[in-house]
């Protein structure tokens, strides 16, 4: 047995590829972020997308999430026939069948949704008030990502009196969501670019309050930013997620969260001293920011993951492992990746101990 595969022993009853998740890790980090906000006037609503595990989503609300941010209202769907009722869907619901699905939810659990266009709170205002339910609603600020949202100022404030006198409709608060600050790799300009943001929201913000409308929640942020997200006032929520299992990526600009989410493979092929094949690519992992980095293998180093289903990785030309042996490998985005499993295999100090399933994969509906 080489070293690598004695390190991978209690992994010998996985098939590959699996999606591991070290428990330990993941308490960890949702301890830690707990801590964060815990002294705090801002509040945690941990996103959904990034693992779509009801399991952890419960974790996190154990540890004292105010409730659970989703991107789609499928995810929704499943948070709450977990149980979870206070849920924030980020994103904005259009069309007779899905306002249909939303209303089935407002019957069972809390879900609030974003807007920004007139024409979406007219669908959801009619659509409500045929029900007899009442839809909490965000407007959706564009704080400068360029993708969904209402200008800050006042088109914003027309809106939400828009939302206000809407039947069928409470007007909540703002959404803005800062995601081209959350990766930045240089600190000194993602702190710079986020604080921009943050004051065109809060800015807004104000003036919505200064019209007579009560704003009750500002819910923005990322695990990339959240130390300023969350300290900044007149923000009360922080849509965080990849902190719970992580990723390389978020990794390196976030090294206080530990690396929980990885992929164990088996090496299927050594054509060459220098070079080593195993049974997962493209199809198994979410690198769209960048290979996969190798676990606990010296020298290994991802040479190329562009097949479907093979990854090859450049070893040292001595290296001991050999065909059958088992690696690790960090995805450089895990939303993506947790999307393609089932379940995770979940693994402490050294031990196999259950499978969480992955309810939320493939909820794009």
């Amino acid at each position: 047995m080489t070293e690598q595969s004695s390190i991978l022993a209690p992994f010998a009853p996985v098939d590959t590829p699996a999606l591991l998740l070290d428990a330990g890790a993941l308490n960890a980090n949702i301890q830690r972020m707990a801590a964060f906000f815990a002294p705090r006037p801002c509040r945690l609503r941990p996103h959904f997308k990034s693992h779509k595990c009801t399991a952890i989503a419960k974790l996190q609300m154990k540890a004292g999430a105010v409730g659970i941010t989703c991107a789609k209202l499928g995810e929704a769907e499943v948070v709450a026939e977990a149980g979870i009722r206070n849920i924030l869907i980020a994103n904005q619901i259009v069309g007779p069948l899905k306002i249909r699905r939303l209303i089935e939810l407002c019957r069972r659990a809390d879900p609030m949704v974003a807007v920004d266009s007139a024409d979406n709170v007219k669908m959801l205002s009619e659509m409500a008030l045929a029900a007899g339910v009442k839809i909490g609603v965000l407007v959706e600020v564009d704080v400068g990502m360029g993708r969904c949202g209402v200008a800050p100022g006042q088109p914003a404030l027309d809106l939400a009196r828009r939302v206000a006198a809407s039947a069928g409709l409470r007007f909540e608060g703002l959404q803005g969501y800062e995601g081209h600050c959350v990766d930045l790799r240089d600190e000194t300009e993602r702190a710079r670019q986020t604080r921009a943001s943050l004051k065109l929201l809060v800015e807004t913000r104000r003036l919505i309050e200064r019209s007579g409308l009560q704003v009750n929640l500002v819910s923005g942020g990322g695990t990339g930013t959240y130390t300023l997200t969350g300290d900044c006032e007149g923000v009360d929520e922080v849509q965080a997620g990849s902190y719970a299992a992580m990723d390389w990526w978020y990794g390196d600009i976030r090294p206080e969260f530990k690396q929980a989410m990885s992929i164990l493979a088996t090496v299927i092929s050594r054509p060459k001293p220098g070079l080593i094949v195993i049974d997962v690519g493209r199809k198994g992992v979410g690198a769209e920011w960048g290979a996969p980095r190798v676990k606990n293998l010296p020298g290994g180093q991802v040479a190329s993951y562009g097949s479907e289903e093979h990854m090859k990785i450049s070893v040292p030309p001595d290296s001991a492992i050999k065909i059958g042996d088992r690696l690790e490998i960090i995805p450089s985005h895990g939303c993506t990746t947790s999307n393609l499993y089932s379940e995770f295999i979940v693994h402490e100090n050294g031990s196999l101990t259950g499978k969480w399933p992955i309810e939320g994969r493939g909820k794009l509906q």
